[in-house]
């Protein structure tokens, strides 16, 4: 049955078409859509996505609903960005990727990343003078890049005038949606 808490709420999910982290992308994209949100999820192309289970077995086929180039991220009132190493890896070299990002961290809407995904945030600048988490690798990159890095199954960080809720791995996923769902109703 779906409830609706998150009626009238839009999500923008950013992944590439192959490698994005099955359980990164699709429980929380599910656990929205149950709560009546409208959840799209933007590829780099039209094609199917490939996700893989633990970066490398296959996992499911999902459809992307359109194409990181024809995102109006205004559009959205938060942005999620799945992990997985080899979508995060190539996510974040896609200029589109780092429009779509600023866009939410200007107007101050939030952004939830879990595992790889916060290397988006890395490579366009926005972990600066941020408290976040991720899977342990990114941790120099984090720190490097001017952001603080912690071990906690989910952070919450409201500096710099946007909120950026951030989850080391899937095994934090409930903790991860249960912060994105207390975002999206506060505001």
């Amino acid at each position: 049955m779906t409830t609706t808490e998150l009626d009238g709420r839009r999500i923008l999910a950013v992944v590439t078409n192959y490698g994005v982290e099955q359980d990164e992308l699709t429980v929380p994209v599910n656990h929205l859509r149950e709560r009546g949100a409208r959840v799209d999820v933007a590829a780099v192309s039209a094609d199917e996505i490939r996700t893989l289970v633990g970066d490398r077995d296959p996992g499911e086929s999902v459809r992307p609903d359109l194409t990181l180039a024809d995102v109006d991220p205004a559009a959205y009132d938060l942005l999620l960005i799945p992990g997985g190493t080899l979508n995060a890896d190539s996510l974040r070299l896609e200029e589109a990727t780092t429009r779509i990002v600023s866009s939410f961290a200007a107007s101050g809407r939030p952004v939830a990343a879990i595992c790889h995904g916060p290397w988006a945030l890395v490579e366009g600048g926005y972990v600066r003078g941020k408290t976040l988490t991720s899977y342990p690798s990114l941790r120099t990159d984090i720190t490097n890049a001017g952001g603080t890095w912690v071990d906690q199954s989910v952070v919450r960080d409201d500096a710099s005038g946007w909120p950026l809720i951030t989850s080391r791995n899937p095994g934090d996923l409930e903790d991860f949606v249960r912060q994105i769902d207390k975002a999206l109703t506060e505001a």
